[in-house]
């Protein structure tokens, strides 16, 4: 029960105002637009982390590839984009790559390294000498040359086909035998009356005149069947014939064209080994070029619209082009993927439905971003990598083999039945930079052991920068440099010192400027608007405050039903008058990236007992390992340091009250011991004041962090009530340096309605809290009786005696003889 009469000693003054908000003066910056300023060249406070991304972007030796860690806004995009695009344009341009067909092996497509430039060069010549050929083969098959010869091997074959047969059936007819064609082949039929007989005049015959036709007919069959057989090889000689006079006549076309692709491109790379492969195959396959001029069309302009070498069964003298550098920049490329998934870095084997199957070949293998940044850069986000399946596999083993080899997903998992390629595998020199949290690097290094030796490089991008009067006015010219960037308005300089002190803010330490210039970035963004609307030429003070503090105002809904729920006292939280055994803790709630300070009631029961400490959050599996760290080291405290001569003969109890979710860390741990301090002593507790801090076993009180936060959530439940000079936070003298508070609780500090109170000792918050001496040990080795110290030893030892009493009682027998 909260006792509102009991008196207290005065209350102790707190820190001047002028230690609560460290704000920077317009005045030093030294101008007062900052369209006078001229934009700090750079990256202000990385010097470390550009120094690593420099050595990764120029060593030539593999696996320097880059981790970038850091929090979100501390320009590592930009830093890496504008010190790659350096470094990319002094390497030299890298070679084009193509894939082509592979004639021996089509399912095995060969890959060619070509000059840079080149690759969209050959596909276009390809192009043009396959549409040149659909013209002129069929041309040459319809000249009177190609008529005349083609005549000439048809008369020979119908020469030597006919003239075994002509002087065969003159032999039947010498003997009366006639040879009849019939639509199944050749027949033999004896002649009576100068007419092959007829079935019923072939029976009418005597028996010896059908033997003696029989016999006849037997023999001639037997020359007959010896002179048909010669019919197959004629025609064999016949199609080679043809064949040869159809090649010699390709030949003088194709080997004319190819001659002119040859003596373009010259001696490049191995262009003219493909080339003559092209050349033997054309040769070898001139009836393409016939079918494909059947198939042609006929309009009236039909070489205007047709292309020859778009039709798919002139795909096998394709170039599929991965990789070219004929447009773009004339640098190494830097390639950033942000889809990152296996398909996207290694590129991918593309089916499409023939006949209700899927088929593929060369021409459908597409690039990934491992063959756009090969001699280059690649630049990844960490997360997303990890996050696609297989993509960061496939990365390792590419960068391990220092080759590109496609394998799509379905592959990889034996789900796909389908006929794939096998494509040769591009030799790859990449420099791979990824771009990460400190968190991730910290998982990949101790979960995967071939991350350090393919990543040896890190840069660590600085959260923040000393805050000195170089820093603050480089800092000052950042602004102005993003301000010009994002085509704002100029800031004042009073809007920049404004900003300035947001920076400091958000840095949590006075000395201390932030570099999340991401969210410096949007709170001048947001001001601009403001200043747009007030139609203002200049962004004031005045617009950096409210961008401020709408923004702290849309991100404070549960804020607010807190703090509600606090002043309807649906919450139970005491601003005045005095308890013992109950202290009012702080902690910090974070809801996203909106963190704000919220006071908790944290109670203490106490008995006599065997020493137990009992800590209510652990026993239900609310309180986390750092908040049990923190009790723990509570009783420590007490043991060391109370009734040292007697056992600890207490029995405590500890509790967050309404308290219905998780709490952890130990910034409540010297509020607990200043609860069980208070019950042990009797002592009340000022309900006015609030307790944040850690505790050594030493009795230290130690720094914690979001003491911003905390504060400023107490006073405003105090404001809410009605603030008076009792009320107050107890601080660890070690955050004096972290404290930034808003203005409004400055001036309630400077008007001496609310104070901060810095504490070193366990010793001396015990004493602002309760208006009683703590007391030191004298040299007899006791606490003066009446002092907090005195009365908690005092109580420590009545329940050390009344225990032994009591156990002296129970070893008793009925007749009071001891067991």
């Amino acid at each position: 029960m909260v006792d509102k009469t009991s008196k207290l000693s005065r209350l102790p003054g707190g820190l001047p105002s002028v230690r609560l908000r460290a704000e920077c003066d317009p005045k030093t910056l030294g101008f007062e637009t900052t369209a006078s300023l001229k934009p700090a060249p750079g990256f202000i406070g990385q010097a470390r982390a550009i120094d690593a991304i420099k050595l990764s972007a120029e060593i030539d030796h593999r696996d320097f590839n880059l981790y970038v860690l850091g929090r979100e806004g501390t320009g590592r995009h930009s830093a890496v984009a504008q010190l790659l695009s350096k470094a990319a344009a002094t390497r030299p341009i890298p070679c084009d790559w193509v894939y082509v067909n592979n004639f021996d092996a089509p399912h095995k497509p060969n890959t060619m390294k070509l000059p840079p430039g080149i690759a969209s060069a050959l596909k276009s010549a390809m192009q043009l000498l396959v549409d040149d050929l659909a013209i002129e083969i069929p041309a040459l098959f319809e000249s009177e040359e190609y008529q005349t010869q083609r005549r000439a091997i048809e008369e020979e074959f119908g020469q030597k086909h006919e003239e075994p047969i002509a002087e065969f059936a003159e032999r039947a007819q010498a003997e009366n035998v006639a040879l009849l064609r019939t639509p199944t082949g050749f027949m033999l039929s004896a002649i009576v009356d100068e007419k092959p007989i007829q079935p019923d005049a072939y029976e009418a015959l005597s028996p010896k005149e059908r033997a003696e036709i029989d016999e006849k007919i037997e023999k001639l069959q037997e020359h007959l069947s010896s002179v048909l057989k010669q019919g197959p090889q004629l025609e064999k000689e016949h199609r080679q014939k043809v064949e040869a006079l159809h090649a010699a006549m390709a030949e003088r076309a194709v080997s004319l064209r190819v001659g002119e692709v040859q003596a373009e491109f010259g001696d490049k790379a191995n262009i003219g080994a493909y080339l003559e492969n092209v050349r033997t195959d054309m040769v070898s396959n001139a009836d393409l070029f016939l079918v494909s001029k059947e198939g042609s069309n006929n309009g009236p302009f039909p070489e205007v619209i047709r292309k020859y070498h778009q039709n798919p069964i002139f795909d096998r003298y394709s170039v599929n082009i991965m990789v070219s550098h004929e447009a773009g920049p004339r640098s190494a490329p830097i390639v950033r993927e942000d889809l990152p998934t296996l398909n996207n870095l290694t590129g991918r084997i593309e089916h499409i439905s023939e006949m209700g199957t899927l088929a593929t070949n060369f021409t459908l293998i597409k690039p990934g971003a491992l063959h756009r940044a090969n001699g280059g850069y690649l630049v990844l986000d960490a997360q997303r990598l990890l996050s696609e399946p297989y993509a960061w596999d496939a990365l390792k083993r590419c960068l391990q083999s220092q080759s590109i080899t496609i394998a799509s997903l379905a592959e990889r998992l034996s789900l796909s039945s389908t006929i794939t390629l096998e494509p040769d595998p591009i030799p790859l020199d990449v420099r791979v930079v990824l771009i990460g949290d400190r968190r991730l690097h910290m998982l990949l290094t101790m979960l995967d052991p071939e991350f350090d030796q393919l990543f040896k490089i890190q840069a660590d991008f600085e959260d923040d920068l000393p805050r000195s009067a170089k820093n603050t006015r480089a800092l000052a010219r950042v602004v102005a440099g993003y301000a010009a960037k994002e085509d704002l308005r100029p800031m004042t300089a009073a809007a920049v010192a404004a900003l300035l002190d947001h920076a400091v803010r958000l840095a949590d330490d006075t000395k201390k400027l932030t570099l999340e210039l991401g969210a410096l970035t949007d709170v001048m963004r947001e001001a601009d608007f403001y200043a747009t609307r007030n139609k203002r030429d200049l962004i004031s003070d005045q617009d950096i405050a409210q961008a401020v503090q709408q923004s702290e105002r849309r991100a404070s809904r549960i804020k607010d039903r807190m703090q509600e729920a606090v002043t309807r006292k649906t919450i139970l939280i005491d601003t005045d008058g005095s308890a013992v055994g109950q202290v009012n803790g702080l902690a910090v709630v974070g809801i996203g990236t909106h963190h704000f300070g919220r006071p908790s009631r944290i109670t203490a029961r106490v008995r006599m007992g065997a020493g137990k400490l009992i800590d209510i959050e652990r026993e239900v599996e609310l309180g986390g390992p750092l908040h049990s760290k923190g009790v723990l080291i509570l009783g420590s405290y007490l043991a060391s340091r109370y009734a040292l001569d007697v056992p600890m003969s207490l029995h405590a109890s500890l509790v967050f009250e309404q308290s219905y979710g998780g709490i952890d860390g130990d910034s409540a741990s010297s509020a607990e011991l200043y609860a069980l301090l208070s019950a042990l002593s009797g002592l009340p507790i000022r309900q006015g004041l609030a307790v944040t801090g850690s505790v050594s076993q030493n009795g230290e009180v130690q720094a914690i962090g979001g003491v911003n936060e905390k504060i400023e959530g107490f006073f405003d439940i105090c404001r809410a009530r009605g603030l008076s000079e009792e009320q107050g936070v107890l601080i660890p003298a070690s955050n004096i340096d972290h404290l930034m508070l808003r203005r409004d609780v400055v001036e309630a500090a400077a008007a001496g309605t609310f104070r901060v109170i810095p504490i070193k000792t366990i010793d001396q918050g015990i004493e602002v809290l309760t208006g009683t001496a703590s007391g030191r040990r004298r040299r007899g080795g006791d606490f003066p009786t009446s002092s907090i110290n005195g009365l908690v030893e005092a109580k420590l030892r009545s329940f050390a005696e009344t225990r032994r009493s009591f156990g002296s009682q129970v070893r008793k027998d009925p007749d009071g003889e001891a067991n």
